[in-house]
């Protein structure tokens, strides 16, 4: 046994008989070494000692007052934890094979019977301190490499469940220096652009060190590591600065230790991982591999990030090449039905402030906005002849224009990115007293979006001119909403209406 360990050893010597306890602790102290000793002739005071001592093995004789050193045992399975090994050495004149088996089975790992052998003494007890000191480096070890799993898990669902890239390093960095038991870290990304190595996380820094870096590959720790594709250190930056010379903050930090890692995926450099500690750091191949697979999975999150930006800016790009073209269709629309100059545009602008103090909110108002420029897509289907008809329509004429409701459905509806726009065009001819078509749908069986329409639309079209009509005035057109509440609109659209466009004009 190494002599630091046999120095550390913790041993408790439990026999009601004091020359038995001398003799053992001149044995260990003088032959074996052993310094860390804790001793007791009263068998009750074996517990409260367990607790203050945490022996790492006990001398326990088994023929004593009440407790005696089967009752001992007995009642230390419940303090001992099941993962722990703690080996009782019973001390005993007693040898018989009785005593041997009910020790045993009481929790007794070995025999030393009297009198004493000091070297028989010394070997058993050696050798179970031997074993009791690798069943705990074996139990530390498993119990940090699932740590490092656990804080692996935790780190990838931070990753999973963020978008934003800022969140996921700093989250990283905060982890990732909690296990590896460091003072500070950084990550550099790489900018393919620039071809530099820019700093865009930082963790447990003092001062603005490495906020403002860029570094070109093969510059510098950081830059040797990303062109070199290897780990690349200074563990003993005290003593010889090399490359930190240049950096006059990072020598305020008082960095002893610095490791840098790179981040590749699929062959491709996507940054570095740089560890820095303010103590001597010794890492073993447990530590290293632990920091290797950090480094592996950061370089996968931040390519899936970059992925995932790139696919939202794709989708904005998208989406606004939609719009555009929408707002193309619904001013082709407007010219060919004869509409005034802009009567879409000012309806869809009215509906997204009706829409805002009503309580829509994100998505929704897209959609209503889609549908709004979209909302007579369907008279495309209608003959001109009907559509400019400047008198009133005959009953057939009626039929074919209401029709338009429903071209609209077909229309859009096979559009998966038009689909959640339908409510518009499909139901804005609905009424809320159950007149309207296509469906005749009443009350709140119209959907919001279709009801808010309805009310803008009639809004814009009476205070607009046509062949057979002058505009009306504010007063007039605002009458006629009031007086339609509960009829062709929702009162609660309405009474929003009054107050937010007509009172307010």
């Amino acid at each position: 046994m190494r002599d630091d360990r046999r120095s550390s050893a913790r041993i408790l010597i439990v026999d009601d008989q004091e020359a038995n306890v001398r003799l053992l602790e001149s044995m260990l102290r003088r032959a074996g070494g052993y310094t860390n000793l804790t001793s007791t002739t009263n068998s009750a005071e074996v517990f409260s000692l367990y607790a203050e001592v945490a022996p790492d093995l006990i001398l326990l004789d088994l023929h004593m007052p009440d407790p005696d050193g089967f009752a001992v045992m007995e009642r230390l399975k419940s303090l001992i934890p099941a993962t722990t090994y703690l080996p009782i050495v019973v001390v005993t004149a007693d040898i018989t094979a009785e005593a041997k088996q009910r020790a045993l089975l009481a929790g007794a790992k070995d025999f030393l019977t009297k009198p004493f052998d000091q070297t028989e003494v010394l070997l058993r007890i050696g050798n179970l301190l031997e074993t009791r000191f690798l069943h705990l480096q074996l139990y530390e070890t498993a119990e940090r490499r699932l740590r490092h799993m656990r804080a692996l898990h935790e780190i990838d669902a931070a990753i999973i469940g963020s978008t934003d890239p800022r969140v996921l390093l700093s989250v990283f960095l905060e982890r990732a220096a909690v296990e590896l038991q460091v003072d500070a870290a950084a990550i550099l990304l790489y900018n393919r652009q620039a071809q530099t190595l820019d700093c865009a996380a930082r963790h447990g820094f003092r001062t603005a060190a490495l906020q403002h870096t860029h570094l070109r590959l093969g510059e510098g720790y950081a830059g040797r590591a990303a062109s070199e594709r290897r780990l690349v250190s200074n563990p003993s930056i005290a003593v010889d600065p090399g490359e930190f010379r240049r950096a006059p903050l990072l020598a305020a930090e008082g960095f002893a230790a610095y490791y840098s890692v790179p981040l590749i995926t699929k062959g491709t450099i996507t940054g570095v991982l740089e560890i820095f500690h303010r103590a001597r750091l010794v890492p073993d191949a447990e530590w290293l591999e632990f920091l290797d697979g950090l480094a592996g999975g950061l370089a996968i999150a931040i390519e899936n990030a970059a992925l995932f930006d790139d696919l939202q800016r794709s989708h904005s790009q998208l989406a606004l090449a939609y719009d555009t073209t929408l707002e193309g269709w619904c001013r082709t629309l407007d010219l060919r039905d004869g509409e005034t100059e802009g009567h879409t545009r000012r309806v869809t602008e009215t509906c997204l402030r009706l829409a805002r103090a009503l309580g829509m909110t994100g998505e929704d108002l897209g959609h209503l906005r889609r549908g709004a420029l979209l909302h007579d897509i369907g008279k495309m289907a209608v003959p001109d002849r009907i559509l400019l008809k400047p008198g009133p329509l005959t009953d057939e004429e009626q039929e074919v224009m209401h029709r338009h409701a429903m071209t609209a459905f077909d229309l859009l509806s096979p559009i998966a990115y038009l689909r959640p726009a339908l409510d518009v065009p499909y139901c804005h001819h609905e009424k809320w007293d159950g007149t309207g078509y296509p469906r005749g749908l009443a009350g709140e069986q119209i959907p919001l979006a279709a009801r808010i329409f309805a009310v803008a639309d009639v809004w814009d079209a009476l205070r607009s001119d046509r062949p057979y009509r002058h505009a009306w005035t504010d007063e007039q057109a605002g009458a006629y909403i009031a007086e339609q509440s509960g009829k062709h609109f929702d009162p609660r659209v309405v009474r929003t209406f009054l107050d937010l466009i007509v009172r307010a004009a």
